[in-house]
């Protein structure tokens, strides 16, 4: 069968200085954070909320995110190993097999590790900084939450990681640099297309409506989002974690459909609840 294949094989770094440089994925972190806090700030601008509180928020949100984002990456995905290099799993560093130390930077970053913890960094926040409730703060970082997530997914694909299985249609992705010849699903784009496609529909939702019930927002991100993880799943490469034991699902999925759930139930609850939560 004859394959119309993209060849994939871009220098991850943007920028090399030598000794080190700027790499796309993490310049999809940097913008994602300057673009959401701009966004939150002309929110708070429009509905008369002071924008103080967001300097401290902003540095709630990006140790939550690194922090959570690694930390999930070593538990549900590489336990194995980190249990026997916890000195590993906050610094960038890797022992090889001779005994040495290396920079290596971080390799492992999860997405649902990033979500519990901003929820509990958030939490945290908002008990500090009452000024609003905690399900108002939500409904409104999501939106540049969701952007986030398209971002860094766009990161993953410039890095050829996190890549879709294989596939046997007309189109696909040769990860060249991962030195392959066949193409791939192109596992990472599917994912910053539907979280595009979501960030859209909750900027719309905000907009034509700001004073929904809180949590709404909150409820339609966690359900559709963690569907669209989902989905993407069964095209993506195992991740390896815990899907050994639970064959049936990928460690992903298995992730996502506690989230999903409990996105369909905030929907639900907003609708029955007053606004003051």
């Amino acid at each position: 069968m004859h394959f119309h294949k993209i060849r994939w094989e871009p220098s991850t770094t943007l920028i090399d200085f030598g000794s080190f440089g700027i790499h796309y994925y993490s310049l999809m972190f940097v913008i994602a954070f300057v673009v959401g806090y701009a966004m939150m700030k002309k929110m708070y601008i429009k509905e008369k909320v002071s924008t103080d509180g967001l300097d401290p928020m902003l540095n709630y949100i990006v140790i939550a995110t690194l922090l959570g984002a690694r930390l999930g990456h070593v538990i549900f995905y590489d336990w194995a190993y980190y249990k026997n290099h916890l000195a590993e799993i906050l610094l960038p560093i890797a022992t090889k097999a001779d005994g040495s130390i290396a920079f290596v930077g971080f390799s492992g970053l999860a997405s649902h590790g990033a979500a519990i913890s901003i929820l509990l960094g958030i939490i945290i926040y908002q008990r500090n900084h009452p000024y609003k409730p905690l399900l108002w703060m939500l409904d409104r970082l999501i939106i540049p939450t969701t952007l986030g997530a398209a971002l860094v997914r766009i990161g993953n694909f410039f890095n050829s990681e996190i890549v879709g299985n294989y596939t046997g249609n007309n189109f696909g992705v040769v990860f060249v640099n991962r030195g392959e010849f066949l193409p791939r699903h192109p596992a990472q784009l599917y994912e910053s297309i539907g979280y595009f496609a979501l960030f859209f529909v909750l900027r719309y939702l905000y907009r034509t409506q700001p004073n929904r019930p809180n949590g709404f927002l909150l409820g339609v991100f966690m359900a559709v989002l963690f569907t669209i993880r989902f989905l993407v799943e069964f095209v993506k490469e195992s991740q390896g974690g815990f899907e050994t034991f639970l064959p049936a699902l990928s460690t992903g999925q298995w992730l996502s459909v506690p989230l999903v759930i409990a996105g369909v139930f905030m929907v639900i609850k907003s609708q029955k609840k007053p606004d003051h939560v």
